[in-house]
């Protein structure tokens, strides 16, 4: 038996979405077996499966250098508070 990550597309979306994982005996049986349970309601248009032990994983210590960049994912109210700061200073 293979463990198989599903993912799923509706057209004209522009990314595929993870739905979930099954296992089956082969790449036959994971099709079906993802286009009954995943599918059967039209939740997507296209499928991808992947057998898991196909998947690279990344060692924790590749990623760790760009996980200390805030800069760049912000809501934007760092620079709010300063401008409302410097509203109130020049009052």
């Amino acid at each position: 038996m293979h463990t198989y990550e599903v993912f799923l597309k509706k057209d004209g979306r522009d990314e595929f979405r993870h739905a979930g994982a099954l296992d089956a005996a082969n790449d036959a049986l994971a099709e079906v077996h993802a286009r009954e349970t995943y599918i059967r309601r039209a939740e997507g248009d296209r499928l991808w499966l992947v057998r898991r032990d196909h998947v690279i994983v990344a060692d924790v210590d590749f990623v760790a250098p760009n996980a200390d960049k805030p800069h760049r994912h912000h809501d934007g109210a760092a620079v709010a508070a300063r401008r409302k700061a410097n509203r109130e200073a020049s009052e």
